[in-house]
């Protein structure tokens, strides 16, 4: 049975690279409606073209740290809003914070007036610089408050408080999802993050440029794997937090190999310095998706980028 067909969905930052997938998805999966959020702070309505002449689809240019109003019943609350790379929290600091808090709280409202199910997006920058390898959803994180990162890490930290306390206070029917590592089109190529600045650096013919000694891993999920897992979480009834992202680990310096290798170019490795803050490893344990909800990752990583490269391409 699809769990979607006929509901009325909200989507909280769904002009965002992730976010605008996730409506598309609702939406084939046969959604009523679909209502976006966003202030197009980091998002973007070219991200959305495609589903602009859908009757069934509305986007409302909105700040939601104010409340939301939404006329006639929701189903589903998807909370996608907040600035999600490096270069835009170094320079939102104060407005990454309040999305967390003020935005949370604002779609928790709404969720809780409209008797709907209420989605977080979380991330895996919870667990910091983790001293666990994988990191399972049990792992309370090694995060300094302080340190330039922690605007998003806390914010984060702190919607994942505010959505269990509307759970356990008021009976709001909650999911949280922890966001590894995402990737694939409609991501900003200038956004800070390596997926796209690898791609950016191929195709421009330029070296790249890889922090610390190249020996830092991460894991790297394609964003309609990611999209598949926030359906199944949502329509489930798994309310603890879980992992969504791919277990297949990566250096930075091989991770520039396959950037390689799909986009062709690119000089050599230049180091830098490793930012403040910056994890050294990364990998989620998703034994809690493979069990309760039936989900693991299917997209290959050379499949996944040659799609991404094709879209940074016909970009221009």
């Amino acid at each position: 049975m699809n769990s979607y067909r006929g509901k009325r969905v909200v989507v909280m930052g769904g002009a965002g690279f992730i976010g605008s997938f996730l409506c598309e998805r609702l939406l084939r999966d046969g959604a009523e409606a679909v209502v976006v959020f966003d202030n197009l702070v980091t998002g973007h309505r070219r991200n959305l073209a495609g589903l602009e002449g859908d009757a069934r689809f509305d986007f409302v240019l909105h700040d939601v740290c104010r409340p939301l109003t939404v006329a006639g019943p929701v189903d589903f609350v998807f909370n996608l809003a907040s600035p999600a790379s490096p270069i835009d929290y170094a320079q939102l600091w104060l407005e990454t914070m309040r999305v967390g808090s003020e935005g949370t709280l604002r779609g928790l409202e709404l969720a809780e007036a409209k008797g709907a199910v209420f989605l977080q997006a979380s991330t895996s920058e919870i667990y910091g610089d983790p001293l666990e390898h994988p990191q399972r959803e049990s792992y309370t994180g090694n995060v300094d408050p302080t340190r330039p990162r922690s605007v998003y890490d806390e914010a984060k930290r702190y919607a994942e408080a505010l959505v269990s306390a509307f759970r356990r206070s008021r009976g709001v029917s909650t999911r949280i999802v922890r966001i590894f590592n995402t990737y694939g089109p409609r991501m900003r190529l200038e956004d800070g993050r390596v997926v796209p600045a690898f791609i950016g650096q191929a195709l421009r013919g330029e070296d790249f440029t890889v922090f610390g000694d190249g020996s830092q891993t991460r894991s790297f999920c394609f964003v309609d794997d990611l999209v598949d897992g926030l359906v199944k979480l949502a329509a489930s009834n798994v309310t603890d937090p879980v992992n969504l992202g791919n277990p297949d680990e990566r250096t930075m310096l091989s991770f520039a190999q396959a950037v390689r290798d799909a986009a062709g170019g690119g000089g050599k490795i230049v180091f830098k310095p490793l930012p403040e803050g910056d994890p050294k490893q990364r990998r989620p344990d998703i034994t809690r998706a493979k069990t309760l909800l039936g989900w693991e990752p299917r997209v290959p990583l050379d499949e996944g980028l040659a799609k991404t490269v094709a879209y940074f391409r016909a970009l221009g």
